[in-house]
């Protein structure tokens, strides 16, 4: 037996199985295939950058999971699954990328040896990760079979963090601390962008004295001047100018787990239209903790923000934040609840949102973030203890 590297207990695991067993059943699915690594992951612990090909877990309701994927990374389930070894199998290499087979031609197989070959099998369909070819096999490896759509269906077994879960959440929000302490004290006109990224990511993977740092599912995003409007641009190697505002979009992240946090400095005398900007965008997001109790809607967080910035004159047409905690790339939310005008789900204490009321006008943007825990009694903690304004320097 291989030495197992778990995050969790076992009692944790066993209550997240139970939760996902229940909805399963819920749903009157028979077996639950899931590819979303970020399922994977809080189903099993299994954790290695290898969704770059089929991989996924076997959910049934009567025996432990079944890791399965291609062969060379079943040795990373040996070691970081909570499955005995004998729950782990494999693909051979030559389905890897192949034009004559496919991986999900093995998972059929095992399906129907399993006596699941004419039962209601759930799939991930609107997934990144489960393709239309994928699905277009296991149709043709299993007609009898009844496949379910069951997208996000352990997604939302995640919403309510666990007291582990929460702790490991602490812990990212102190390297997301480190992260925009650390943007604040570099910036200055006429730093390389591409230089001021080495450093963000060296901060984020050093973590701090009890917490290593893991890779984020996004990658830095710091846009500046009239390029900010744009909320989803990376970086270059051009120079940072007097006279703009760049917002940094990171997350701090342990053992998958993310708090992610957003500021803006202003190098050089902020105008009056971005100071104005920043003062209803704060009362808006101090108003909208204020509405993130739980009882409370989602969208009540959503309208307590958009009161102040409506007064301001500034329409934001989007959503103001999303679910966050254990995930893979490309994305740090996990797919469910909206926080807008139109998402009734009720807030439970337990659940950590990303609250994300960023500002992409015309040929200027900001951001001011705040992840956020809701709690049994009270407004919502924020996780990061970081001012919440505009930052100048000159």
């Amino acid at each position: 037996m291989i030495a197992k590297r778990l995050p969790f207990s076992r009692d944790e695991f066993s209550r997240r199985l139970t939760k996902t067993r229940a909805a399963m059943a819920a749903k009157g699915i028979d077996v639950l295939f899931v590819e979303d690594p970020s399922n994977m992951a809080w189903l099993t612990g299994y954790d290695g950058w290898s969704f770059y090909v089929h991989q996924g877990v076997i959910v049934f309701h009567d025996e432990d999971p079944i890791w399965w994927g291609r062969r060379q990374d079943a040795n990373g389930a040996y070691r970081t699954v909570w499955m005995d070894d004998g729950q782990v199998t494999f693909y051979a290499d030559n389905y890897v990328q192949s034009t004559e087979r496919h991986p999900m031609q093995t998972l059929a197989a095992i399906l129907r040896e399993k006596g699941y070959g004419a039962k209601r099998v759930g799939l991930e369909f609107d997934n990144y990760y489960f393709s239309a070819k994928a699905y277009l096999t296991l149709k043709d490896e299993l007609p009898a079979a009844d496949l379910i759509d069951a997208t996000a269906l352990v997604n939302w077994q995640r919403t309510v963090k666990s007291g582990e879960e929460i702790a490991f959440m602490r812990k990212a929000a102190r390297i997301s601390e480190k992260i925009v302490d650390g943007i604040v004290e570099r910036m200055r006109p006429g730093l390389k962008k591409n230089e001021l990224v080495a450093d963000i990511l060296g901060d984020a993977v050093r973590g701090t004295d009890d917490a290593w740092g893991d890779y984020a599912a996004i990658v830095p995003l710091l846009p500046s001047g009239s390029d900010a409007a744009a909320p989803h641009l990376t970086w270059d190697g051009r120079e940072t100018e007097s006279g703009t505002a760049t917002f940094f979009e990171i997350a701090g992240c342990y053992r998958r787990y993310h708090v992610p946090f957003c500021r803006t400095v202003f190098l050089g005398t902020p105008p009056a239209f971005l100071l104005e900007a920043e003062k209803a965008l704060v009362e808006g997001l101090e108003a909208g903790l204020e509405a993130a109790r739980a009882g409370n809607r989602a969208c009540d967080i959503a309208n307590a923000l958009a009161a102040p910035l409506e007064r301001a004159g500034i329409e934001r047409g989007a959503r103001c934040g999303y679910p966050v905690g254990l995930s893979y790339p490309p994305d740090w939310g996990e797919r469910t609840i909206s926080l807008r005008e139109e998402d009734q789900t009720v807030l439970q204490p337990g659940m950590t949102f990303h609250f994300m009321p960023g500002l992409w006008m015309q040929d200027w943007g900001m951001e001011i973030t705040e992840t956020i825990l809701i709690r049994e009694n009270g407004a919502a903690e924020c996780l990061c203890e970081r001012p919440r304004k505009l930052f100048v320097k000159d």
